[in-house]
């Protein structure tokens, strides 16, 4: 295993992050990621759609009013839901191109 270890590290071999960005077209079912694009349109006041060079996706922001413009660009941390038609990504924290953090909440009355 320590062999294996330096090898990688010799090599050049790393494992990305949880917090390393990764384009939306490589995302799959169930996955915790982050992903960083421009807000492309919204679908309602909770629901965008963000766009990378790779594709689509909708992000659900839950409840709360975030006040988010088209053509902003933003990195989104959430997960992909496991729906087989409407894939949906749901926001935890998203953060703006001037370092502000929102942190999104998913609580219902």
């Amino acid at each position: 295993m320590r062999f294996f270890l330096s090898l990688a590290v010799a090599i050049g071999i790393t494992t990305p992050a949880l917090s390393d960005v990764v384009p939306i077209a490589s995302m799959q079912r169930g996955q915790t990621a982050t992903v960083e694009g421009v807000v492309d349109k919204f679908f309602d006041s909770d629901e965008i759609r963000l766009r990378d060079e790779s594709g689509t996706v909708r992000v659900y922001l839950g409840p709360q009013m975030i006040d988010l413009k088209s053509g902003e660009h933003i990195r989104v941390s959430g997960v992909l839901d496991n729906d087989l038609l409407l894939n949906e990504f749901y926001a935890r924290e998203i953060t703006r191109e001037n370092g502000e953090n929102i942190i999104v909440r998913h609580e219902y009355e």
